[in-house]
């Protein structure tokens, strides 16, 4: 089984040398850790973990799909953040994105991520065709 890095045109390629957004091996994926970055570098969502997290959440979701996958085949989500008393707010942004059973979830309290403005950054792992429709 060949191991396939995947592109998205939704979210910014790293430098090369440093990791890949996506791998595929078979129906499986992995989905680096995604931040509320766009195109062209900058924090998007201001301060807001809501805000951030449904852009990170969308990201994911490019992900996924350019693995040709759902949102729904993520079997197991890693989530950081910086201010766990704002959880209820990942988990609104992360309702918009599932339905039916949610994946497997860690939640991580963290002091800080890369980039001072972040308050998330999420993993995900999954396989293609197994989630619900």
């Amino acid at each position: 089984m060949k191991m396939q890095r995947i592109l998205s045109d939704k979210v910014k390629e790293p430098k090369p040398g440093t990791w890949s957004n996506c791998k595929r091996v078979g129906d499986q994926f992995f989905v680096s850790g995604m931040t509320a970055h766009d195109l062209a570098g900058n924090v998007m969502g201001e301060k807001d973990m809501y805000s951030q997290t449904k852009r990170t959440f969308e990201k994911i979701q490019g992900m996924v799909e350019a693995a040709g996958g759902k949102m729904n085949d993520i079997a197991k989500l890693t989530i950081f953040v910086t201010d766990i008393t704002e959880r209820e707010e990942v988990w609104k942004a992360r309702a918009e994105f599932f339905t039916g059973d949610f994946p497997c979830c860690s939640l991580i309290g963290i002091k800080e991520l890369a980039t001072p403005e972040l308050k998330v950054e999420i993993e995900a792992v999954g396989f293609i065709g197994a989630g619900a429709d």
